[in-house]
């Protein structure tokens, strides 16, 4: 089977034919070389364009907070995301950097975790609900609908750092990625950067688009959050069993039984279900910061 795909792999697209640069510029600065990666903008870009967004929906009638609530919560869910998101990274993939504490603080080097980065927005969105005496359920569900913006971007970015790439494959759509064995001629593989991008951005987003400005959902809080933590953990269980295992997990359980993603969104989907199931008993809290009207 291998042989048939490396000998199959000439007539894929090769990723440096894209003429992809994992930096959008970089230039001399202070004796050493300054570069802005494109996944550093894709984490900037998704968190202002959820913000845009989220100002969007809050306009609608019965929002949870108002316009001064979504400043402060933009800065809580941009430490939330880098602080949780590498914390996550270095407890879930790295667990060995705690040895030398100076690795974990070098961000530049790579390294998050989408799921450290789900926990620790999420403490950060309950302080400052706690703050504002704000619903920090609702409040949820409100951020769910415009996560998928910065999951697109970031898998988008992962895509051009030619990371994180799929097993390998004969499929037509494959792409032969460098360095992804040590010695002998690179197989095609699946573009699993790309399948994560359009399941677990475009699809998720357009999904909770749906149900947040064409149904009711809103008004049940818990729903949102819990589609967009069903959908996640669904997306991403699926797409693991086309993506490699990440390297230190080699020859492991993680490896061969069960990728670390996928064990990681068991609880996600859990927690997804029941806030689903539940989301109904919970209408008379949907009480609106703006206007007098429960929204009950």
């Amino acid at each position: 089977m291998l042989q048939t795909i490396l000998a199959a792999a000439s007539s894929h697209l090769v990723f440096t034919d894209l003429g992809l640069d994992p930096n959008v510029f970089s230039i001399p600065l202070f004796g050493t070389t300054f570069a802005l990666k494109w996944y550093s903008l894709a984490y900037i870009a998704g968190l202002a364009i959820g913000w845009w967004y989220l100002l969007k929906l809050i306009a609608q009638p019965g929002a949870p907070m108002a316009k001064r609530h979504a400043d402060d919560l933009f800065v809580y869910a941009a430490l939330g995301v880098i602080l949780g998101g590498r914390i996550g990274y270095v407890l879930f993939y790295q667990p060995m950097m705690l040895l030398n504490p100076i690795s974990v603080l070098k961000l530049w080097d790579g390294g998050m975790s989408f799921h450290g980065g789900v926990i620790g927005t999420s403490l950060g969105l309950i302080w400052m609900a706690h703050r504002h005496k704000l619903d920090w359920l609702r409040i949820h569900d409100y951020v769910a609908c415009c996560a998928p913006i910065g999951l697109f971007l970031g898998r988008c970015a992962n895509f051009v750092n030619g990371e994180l790439w799929g097993k390998p494959t004969d499929v037509p759509w494959a792409v032969v990625f460098p360095h992804t064995v040590a010695f002998g001629p690179e197989p095609a593989r699946h573009p699993s950067q790309l399948y994560e991008a359009g399941l677990e951005g475009l699809l998720l987003f357009a999904l909770l688009a749906f149900l947040f400005w064409r149904t009711r959902a809103r008004w049940k809080p818990g729903l949102l959050v819990g589609v967009f933590l069903l959908g996640y953990g669904l997306a991403r269980f699926f797409v693991e069993f086309f993506r490699e295992p990440d390297r230190q997990f080699e020859g492991t359980f993680l490896a061969t039984t069960i990728h670390m993603g996928q064990l990681l969104t068991l609880p996600m989907i859990a927690g997804g279900i029941y806030l689903i199931v539940t989301a109904h008993k919970r209408s008379a809290r949907a009480a609106p910061v703006r206007g007098s009207e429960s929204v009950a």
